[in-house]
């Protein structure tokens, strides 16, 4: 792949998206579904990957890029998920200025909730291939109602759920 469409895909996917696996509906319908890049399991070893050492929730894009490209794909992706931090700062001090101004408000209320359903739309296929049977149905439904009802910190969770599928491991 053209590295610099691969920067530019990865780019429209870091810019257009407000938490860090905001970009994941984008990226999954660019690498998987329309151009066959990657499968939805490639795509979830990326997130993984990315989401398992320390940095931005949108590390995972450097990932994709590797999977995709390799090491300057991996660049790439780097690329792709730092510049919109050098151009958010113009825009957050317009937007600061225009906060309170109904439509203003109105538009930002409509982008994350537009967010939240492609972060959705995207989340079934890739639970679809990552729960594979009835351990990892309970440990998806368990880890859902933790983080839901309680206020455990997300790593201790995810710490929890590695020595679960290690204990499964070696018990079946």
């Amino acid at each position: 792949m053209n590295l610099f469409v691969l920067y530019l895909l990865l780019l429209k996917a870091s810019v257009t998206s407000f938490s860090g696996l905001g970009s994941l509906p984008m990226v999954r319908n660019d690498f998987v579904v329309e151009r066959h890049l990657m499968t939805d399991h490639q795509l979830n070893t990326a997130v993984v990957a990315g989401r398992t050492g320390p940095g931005p929730y949108g590390l995972y894009l450097v990932c994709v890029a590797y999977l995709v490209a390799g090491v300057p794909g991996a660049i790439a992706g780097f690329l792709a998920l730092v510049t919109p931090a050098f151009l958010v700062i113009p825009l957050m001090r317009w937007i600061g200025a225009r906060a309170e101004i109904p439509r203003i408000r109105s538009a930002i209320r409509g982008l994350l909730l537009a967010s939240a359903g492609l972060l959705l739309s995207s989340s079934v296929p890739l639970t679809q291939d990552a729960v594979t049977g009835v351990f990892a149905a309970v440990l998806v439904v368990t880890s859902f109602l933790v983080l839901t009802f309680t206020r455990m910190d997300s790593a201790w969770l995810m710490l929890g759920a590695a020595v679960a599928g290690l204990a499964t491991y070696f018990v079946v």
